[in-house]
């Protein structure tokens, strides 16, 4: 578990340094449009999401996940900093395209090599701890491209070159530490494995209770377009470009925070309880970007935007680790990763074509809305279908 943390935590050190600027760089530097911001992002966590379905059945199917979760790594790792000599968005987007194959790749492998490392009853404790360190990471990476470009002032384009040095040292803590681990529930003084005869295949038979809470996550996708937009709106609202990378790190404090505490409440009160509430928080606060009309207001609605992401993201996975059975793991975070992907691409480009046509406030008024008819959708699953399944391999 510490091993995937680092791991995880180096790699969005890197991510980081870029994805704040992206937008800004897109439309500024490079003349994109905002739904041309849209495609991109929306288009590379659609295609990650088809990577992540595949790669789920094949770590299920190979009983291996570190294959996969070490190769993931390296391939984002590796093309990620080409943003740094890209001359249009059609560039850009076949960089973005590649480094999500990447994370593709070790998406799924590592949240079943991860579930199958602790015990049950600590579960949302350990995803929560895993995207603690996932969102340090987070914050690390603009703080580094602050001081470039405030301090140092490095073109940006520099910046983005800088990335590759956290990434490298990531793609080596996942070939080095990280181990790997039966498909049982932990092994607690034994190593159960899969059974000889079961084949996973690509469309599992999966409880019920998966499929509906599944369901509800995919409409809130909808409505959950990338953060690229909120960059955006915060630029809109008079927030500096300079000052963009100390907003981002302000929202992943807050997720590093939230996360931990986030993810032992859901072991505690309930994996659905944590994500109503923060979806409600969710849809508060996109009501709060379209009605904000100053810079403080973005600082505000940043940081506490950070707070849904510590109930929910840890609370997710561990709902959909409670709800099938070890050896199905790969395959259903598989299908959770790839719903969310999917879903990504027209919530991106749906928000997008909003914003270029009615404007910011109604695109944001419309995420709101989506997060908030998701929020009945998973309050109405019967109970009894969203109850941990007990079967082992």
């Amino acid at each position: 578990m510490l091993a995937l943390a680092a791991v995880s935590f180096l790699t969005d050190a890197s991510s980081e340094i870029i994805a704040p600027l992206l937008p800004l760089f897109l439309v500024t530097t490079l003349g994109a449009s905002a739904r041309t911001v849209g495609i991109i992002e929306g288009g590379a966590d659609a295609l990650a999401a088809l990577v992540k379905l595949a790669s789920g059945w094949w770590s299920d199917r190979s009983q291996r996940r570190k294959p996969l979760i070490v190769a993931g790594y390296a391939v984002a790792s590796l093309v990620r900093p080409l943003v740094a000599v890209a001359q249009s968005a059609s560039q850009v987007l076949m960089i973005r395209l590649v480094d999500r194959i990447g994370k593709g790749m070790r998406g799924a492998p590592r949240d079943a090599l991860l579930a199958a490392s602790v015990e049950p009853a600590h579960r949302g404790r350990a995803f929560g701890f895993h995207r603690a360190a996932d969102h340090a990471g987070a914050f690390i990476g603009p703080l580094i491209a602050l001081v470039c470009l405030q301090w140092l002032h490095l073109p940006l384009r520099t910046v983005f070159l800088i990335a590759v040095v956290p990434g490298a040292l990531s793609v080596l803590v996942a070939l080095f530490a990280v181990r790997e681990r039966d498909a049982g529930d932990a092994g607690w003084g034994q190593s159960p494995t899969l059974t000889p005869t079961l084949t996973p295949t690509l469309t599992p038979t999966l409880p019920r209770g998966f499929w509906a809470a599944l369901g509800a996550i995919v409409l809130f996708t909808l409505g959950n377009s990338t953060d690229a937009f909120l960059v955006l709106r915060a630029a809109q609202l008079g927030v500096p470009t300079a000052l963009v990378p100390l907003l981002w790190v302000a929202l992943h404090v807050v997720k590093s925070a939230a996360s931990v505490p986030g993810g032992a409440l859901s072991d505690r009160l309930g994996r659905r309880s944590l994500i109503v509430s923060g979806w409600l928080l969710y849809a508060l606060l996109y009501a709060g970007f379209a009605w904000a009309h100053a810079p403080w207001h973005a600082w505000l609605l940043f940081a506490a935007y950070g707070v849904t992401f510590g109930l929910t993201e840890g609370s997710e996975k561990a709902l959909v680790a409670d709800l099938v059975p070890a050896a199905r793991r790969g395959a259903a975070f598989g299908w959770y990763h790839a719903a969310l992907g999917i879903a990504a691409l027209p919530a991106s480009v749906l928000f997008g074509v909003v914003w270029d046509t009615w404007g910011a406030p109604r695109a944001f008024q419309m995420g709101a809305l989506l997060a908030l008819t998701a929020t009945v959708g998973l309050a109405a699953v019967p109970r009894r279908w969203l109850q941990p399944t007990r079967t082992r391999a």
